[in-house]
């Protein structure tokens, strides 16, 4: 795996209500109108799908073009296995090995084809598998022996509402090496948090100990996971975005090793402000405005370097459709464009980023006419004191 953790995706199931063609970015006209994802690439089950039975087949298929790559990913108990599969004539993508799907488990498909002329049009979609009745399990993030940065934050979604969270919370433990104070905070009934009170040292490893089976979450309703998920922290990389000077310094363990020109977001569609941690990193993906809120403004089928900041859909990511903004004005709808070429080039400002980023890296942005973040927006607790950190407690 080129990134640790770069199939995050997996992990953080809290995402899964997204659709798969999320993001935003510069209103352009360069690609026409391109066909929408689902007529494009046809992955089945559908993008977002719970309670998928165990018998379900996955299939992926294009009407036109070519598969030029599919990556099928099940995440379970925090740890990711891939899934086999063949292309059959160039259009077709199934499971070569163990046809039928595990129960209580995320599935992520990672799909890249070429239509006719040549062009590349990515989808990215993720699917649950049912739970059974009167169980209760927790999808955690980050994945088992992962690298990740010192802003990661621990989080679990359950597939139910917890309604003695009192109890769930006391079943899970969260301890580091060096020792240091982690607590838990709640967001609603179905999502728990755990952090420090800062940023995690470098080096620091984190043991995830759940302890959930046959507690009793709700009347009638037990858990089945009995499971420990190990990470480690590596080097500490904070990027601060200046909206208004449009720049992003990038500090690696406390040293300044670049400032890069970026264009954030317009006037009208500004970027959020405050921190924010890289949850998933895609080398390509499909941008359509339709499914963050916008009209049809844009439909990029190939953006390259798409590493996500928050679930409601803001990016940093790769541009090859804009030459002149960068360093100059911000010009996107609420994303972080950085220059790119097309089809992605690990010599451009986007790709030597992506290189060097980690899921679980903090991106803080400043002077952004925007508010700051809301915290259970991805992974943006950070942008809570400690104090109200927690309060957000069953047990506090």
């Amino acid at each position: 795996m080129r990134h640790a953790g770069a199939t995050l995706a997996a992990a953080l199931t809290w995402a899964v209500v997204l659709t798969g063609v999320t993001g935003c970015s510069a209103a352009q006209d360069l690609l026409g109108k391109p066909r929408s994802p689902e007529e494009a690439i046809k992955v089945v089950p559908a993008n977002g799908t719970k309670n998928v039975g165990v018998d379900r087949p996955i299939e992926v298929k294009v009407p036109d073009g070519r598969l030029e790559s599919v990556k099928v990913v099940k995440l379970q108990d925090g740890q990711e296995v891939p899934v086999k599969g063949r292309i059959d004539d160039g259009t077709r993508w199934r499971p070569t090995g163990e046809r039928r799907l595990s129960q209580a488990a995320q599935y992520t498909v990672d799909v890249v084809a070429r239509d006719e002329d040549g062009h590349r049009s990515a989808r990215h979609t993720t699917f649950t598998t049912a739970v059974p009745a009167k169980r209760f399990v927790g999808y955690v993030t980050p994945e088992d022996r992962s690298t990740v940065g010192t802003g990661m934050i621990v989080s679990l979604q359950f597939n139910r509402g917890i309604e003695n969270r009192a109890a769930v919370e006391r079943a899970i433990r969260v301890t580091a090496k060096p020792a240091v104070d982690i607590a838990p905070h709640w967001f609603g009934k179905s999502r728990l948090d755990f952090r420090p009170r800062d940023y995690w040292k470098p080096g620091t490893e984190v043991t995830v100990d759940l302890g959930l089976r046959d507690v009793e979450s709700a009347p009638g309703v037990y858990g089945v996971q009995h499971k420990k998920i190990g990470f480690t922290i590596g080097r500490s990389q904070v990027s601060v975005v200046d909206a208004a000077e449009d720049t992003m310094a990038v500090r690696r363990d406390g040293e300044l090793v670049d400032t890069i020109p970026i264009t954030a977001g317009a006037p009208k569609t500004p970027t959020y402000n405050g921190k924010m941690v890289v949850s998933e990193m895609l080398e390509m993906t499909r941008m359509d405005s339709r499914t963050v809120g916008f009209g049809g403004e844009y439909n990029v089928p190939d953006v390259p370097h798409a590493i996500r900041l928050t679930t409601s859909g803001t990016f940093l990511h790769g541009n090859y459709w804009t030459s002149d903004a960068f360093g100059e004005r911000n010009i996107s709808h609420g994303c972080i464009g950085l220059a790119d070429a097309r089809g992605g080039s690990s010599d451009s400002p986007a790709g030597h980023f992506f290189d060097r980023t980690l899921v679980g890296d903090v991106i803080e942005v400043v002077n952004s006419k925007d508010k700051v973040v809301a915290p259970d927006n991805g992974l943006s607790g950070w942008n809570m004191t400690w104090k109200d950190w927690k309060a957000g407690a069953a047990t506090h």
